[in-house]
């Protein structure tokens, strides 16, 4: 394992033991304001203003959830303006905190549902959709196949597993994920649906990558060592913008994990995306903006 790697572990897992602490008081007001309010994260009282007219909702990865996975990036949309919410899916009975785990058709129909609550709340015709990892791939079958397309203006993909991955990829991820190892023991059909050549790939990916009526954004990075080869996120289609991130800042060394909680390189770049009219070049010194 590179030295960089070994430093990013436990960093990775300190972040999210930090988010595990606080997310049985979060669970426990998951329909309210109170979920990270401070911020305006998950606030049914806010309005989308002018220059951002669509909410964002963030879609968390293979063994995330809606705290955990985004706690940099929530943040730091909601400080540029944007009305924010994160969405729970995928859950396994028994399993507390670990989600994304169930099948990824059942939870793109979760995610069609918590799209219209927050459309109703906010007024909004649209929102945009921001997603990690599994996040980023579970939304383009509620676009292409629960009527998603009418209701979202982009999609935003990190480090997505658009057209699947290995077992031991996925494998990958449990170190960062303290207590995940045990539930390979149990039944999870999220992960069966993520490998490549899966027949819930092969559905999706048939007749094309994208729908039309949505922009399409891939934000990638050559270190992944989940989503392998790292190629394989890309999507193909008339509206889509595929970058890597050692495009924009080549000293940039965030893998799978760490693009999507903590990269604000990656996170200008998600900016960008959501807003291009105003876009500004990403490079090595959008980490201080």
């Amino acid at each position: 394992m590179l030295p960089w790697k070994r430093a990013l572990r436990p960093l990775a897992a300190l972040l999210l033991a930090a988010a595990a602490a606080t997310v049985p008081a979060t669970a426990a007001h998951a329909d309210s304001t109170a979920t990270a309010s401070s911020s305006g994260w998950n606030d049914y009282r806010c309005k989308p203003s002018a220059a951002h007219p669509r909410p964002v909702v963030l879609v968390h990865g293979t063994f995330g959830n809606s705290v955990d996975n985004w706690l940099a990036l929530a943040p730091y949309l909601t400080v540029r303006g944007y009305c924010v919410f994160s969405v729970d899916y995928g859950q396994l009975p028994g399993v507390p905190l670990f989600n994304g785990l169930g099948p990824i058709d059942k939870s793109a129909a979760q995610l069609s549902a918590f799209v219209d609550k927050v459309l109703a709340a906010t007024g909004a015709g649209e929102a945009d959709l921001v997603g990690h990892s599994q996040g980023g791939l579970m939304p383009r079958y509620y676009l292409k196949f629960l009527g998603g397309a009418a209701k979202v203006n982009a999609l935003v993909g990190i480090a997505p597993d658009n057209h699947g991955t290995t077992l031991s990829g996925l494998a990958n991820l449990l170190p960062y994920f303290p207590g995940a190892q045990d539930l390979l023991s149990a039944a999870t059909p999220g992960l069966a649906d993520q490998v490549a050549g899966s027949a819930f790939l092969t559905k999706l990916n048939a007749g094309g990558d994208t729908v039309a009526g949505v922009r399409y954004t891939v934000i990638a990075t050559k270190y992944d060592e989940v989503v392998t080869p790292w190629r394989t996120q890309y999507l193909s289609g008339s509206d889509v913008h595929n970058v890597l991130l050692q495009d924009l800042c080549p000293v940039d060394i965030s893998e799978h994990v760490a693009i999507g909680l903590l990269d604000r390189i990656a996170f200008h770049e998600v900016a960008n995306a959501l807003d291009p009219a105003h876009a500004t070049a990403t490079t090595c010194a959008s980490v201080f903006s």
